[in-house]
C-alpha cells in the first residue's frame, strides 16, 4: 500500500497533537485535584503562584512544581538495580503518550483532494491496540517495585500487576457488547453510529444501549489507572508509597505523567464508546457540514468544524476526569481482598452475563 506525502504528514501531525495534549494533562490535573481536594476539605489549596502580579487561583502552580522537580537532586539509592530503576519510570510515560494516536479528534478533512482521517492510527483491530499498549504500562510499575530492592516497593509492584490483570479481563468483556451493538471495532464508525437521535429526544449514545457495560468499564478504568479507591499499588497507609517509595524528583513525576495521560486516554475512549465522541448531542457534524456547505465549500466547512469536534471531545473527557477527582476524595481505599473479590466474584460474572444477554438481543433483532 502506498501512502502520499499528505497522509504521512497528517499522521505525524495528529500523533504530535495527541502527545502534546496527553503531556499537558498531568500539570493541569495536578492543579485541579489539589484545588478540588481543598474545596471538599474546606481549605484554600494552591492559590499564591500566578503570572506577574496576578495570582488567578494559583494557575501557575504546575509551572512552579515542574521547576521544583527539575532542580531536585537526582539521587539513586546505592542498593537498587540501577538500569531497571532508571528504565521503569519511562515505560508508563511512553505507553500513556503512545496510545493517544488511537483517539479520533474528528471525522475527516479534505486536503489536496485527498481524504485525511483525523485518527493518527486507524487499524483493523480498532481500539484493541489501545488495550494492548495500555496493559504494558504495568511493567513499569512492577519493574519499579522490583528494581527498588525494597519490600514495600516490591509489594506495591506485585499488587499493581495482580490488580491490572484481574480488572483487564472484565474491561475487555465489557467492551464486547458495544462491538456487537455497533458491529465494528472502528472507533470512527462507532462514533458515527451515535450521531443520530434515539426515541426522538435522546442522543443515540452507547450508554443507553449498554448501561451495564458502561458501569463495568468505568469501574475497571479506575483500577487500570491505579486511581483511588483502587490505588493499592501505592497504599500510603500500608506500604509507605508502594512502588514509588524509592523515587523522587523528575523520576517520581514521570509515573504521574503516565498515570494522568492514561486517565485522559481512558476517559476519551469512554466518551468515544458511550457518549458520542466528538459529536455534539442532538446535532451531528454531518448535518452541520451540510448546513455550512450552503455557504462555503465542503472542504472549508470541515476545516471550520474541526476545532468544534476537538473541543466537544475534550469537554466530555474533562467532565469524566473531574468525576475521577470527585471519587478520589469521596470513596475510601479498598482492602486488597475486597479489590480482588470485586474484580473476580462480581465484575467478571456480571460482564459475562451482560455479554450473553447482549449477544442474544442483538442476534434476535438482526434475525427479525
Amino acid at each position: 500500500m502506498e501512502f502520499s506525502y499528505i497522509q504521512i504528514l497528517s499522521t505525524v501531525l495528529l500523533m504530535l497533537f495527541g502527545i502534546a495534549v496527553g503531556a499537558q494533562i498531568a500539570p493541569i490535573m495536578s492543579w485541579v485535584e489539589r484545588r478540588q481536594c481543598a474545596f471538599i476539605q474546606r481549605r484554600l489549596g494552591p492559590n499564591r503562584v500566578g503570572f506577574f502580579k496576578y495570582r488567578v487561583f494559583g494557575l501557575a502552580q504546575p509551572i512552579a512544581d515542574a521547576i521544583k522537580l527539575l532542580f531536585k537532586e537526582d539521587f539513586i539509592p546505592p542498593y537498587v538495580h540501577k538500569a531497571f530503576y532508571v528504565l521503569a519510570p519511562v515505560i508508563p510515560v511512553m505507553m500513556g503518550l503512545a496510545v493517544t494516536v488511537v483517539i479520533p479528534w474528528g471525522s475527516h478533512l479534505i486536503v489536496g483532494g485527498e481524504i485525511v482521517n483525523l485518527q493518527a492510527v486507524s487499524l483493523n483491530s480498532g481500539f484493541l491496540i489501545l488495550f494492548a499498549l495500555s496493559s504494558l504500562s504495568v511493567y513499569g510499575v512492577t519493574l519499579a517495585g522490583w528494581s527498588s530492592n525494597d519490600k514495600y516497593s516490591l509489594l506495591g509492584g506485585l499488587r499493581a500487576s495482580a490488580q491490572m490483570v484481574s480488572y483487564e479481563v472484565a474491561m475487555g468483556l465489557s467492551v464486547v457488547p458495544v462491538v456487537l451493538i455497533w458491529g465494528t471495532f472502528d472507533l470512527q464508525k462507532i462514533i458515527a453510529s451515535q450521531s443520530t437521535i434515539l426515541w426522538g429526544f435522546l442522543p443515540n449514545w452507547g450508554v443507553f444501549y449498554a448501561p451495564v457495560s458502561f458501569v463495568i468499564f468505568l469501574v475497571t478504568i479506575f483500577a487500570e489507572t491505579n486511581r483511588l479507591p483502587f490505588d493499592l499499588a501505592e497504599g500510603e497507609a500500608e506500604l509507605v508509597a508502594g512502588f514509588l517509595t524509592e523515587y523522587g524528583g523528575m523520576r517520581w513525576s514521570l509515573f504521574f505523567l503516565g498515570e494522568y495521560s492514561m486517565m485522559f486516554i481512558m476517559c476519551a475512549l469512554t466518551v468515544c464508546l458511550f457518549f458520542g465522541g466528538y459529536e455534539l448531542p442532538w446535532v451531528s457534524q454531518h448535518d452541520l457540514i451540510l448546513w455550512l456547505s450552503s455557504v462555503v465549500s465542503e472542504t472549508v466547512a470541515r476545516w471550520l468544524l474541526l476545532p468544534l469536534g476537538i473541543v466537544v471531545l475534550l469537554v466530555k473527557s474533562i467532565v469524566l476526569m473531574w468525576f475521577f477527582v470527585q471519587v478520589r476524595f469521596t470513596v475510601p481505599r479498598f482492602r486488597y481482598d475486597q479489590l480482588m473479590k470485586l474484580g473476580w466474584l462480581y465484575l467478571l460474572p456480571i460482564a459475562l452475563v451482560n455479554l450473553a444477554v447482549t449477544a442474544l438481543v442483538v442476534a434476535f433483532v438482526r434475525f427479525h
